[in-house]
């Protein structure tokens, strides 16, 4: 399994960005997407999530209203569109995969622990 995240970079204050996150070696539409992000001495922290279905979807509070994801399954790939961007968003950011088959199309989880594949993460750097 590999998931390959892009799209990072440095990007000023209210600026937009686009994270990719393509999946190979699984089967992607089992899988519900989460993002995650983790800034220089700090925990890693849930971003997004969207279900296997696509149709739900999750945000951290510092994120809602600014950040959306979305998924193409025919290109077993999820997108973390961030804009309004701050300094604070400044992080490595990471795409995982979740397995939800059996948990009901709609779910999703915004506890990293509960993940089971990873992305080696991409950073996106926001200037002030």
């Amino acid at each position: 399994v590999q998931l390959q995240a892009s799209g990072g970079g440095l990007v000023q204050a209210g600026g937009s960005l686009r994270l990719s996150c393509a999946a190979s070696g699984l089967t992607f539409s089992r899988y519900a997407m989460g993002w995650f992000r983790q800034a220089p001495g700090k925990e890693r922290e849930f971003v997004a999530a969207i279900s296997r279905s696509g149709r739900k979807k999750g945000f951290a509070d510092s994120v809602t209203g600014r950040f959306t994801t979305s998924r193409d399954d025919a290109k077993n790939t999820v997108y973390l569109q961030m804009s309004s961007l701050k300094p604070e968003d400044t992080a490595v950011y990471y795409c995982a995969a979740d397995f939800t088959y059996y948990s009901g199309s709609g779910s999703y989880s915004d506890n990293w622990r509960e993940y089971d594949y990873w992305g080696q993460g991409t950073l996106v750097t926001v200037s002030s």
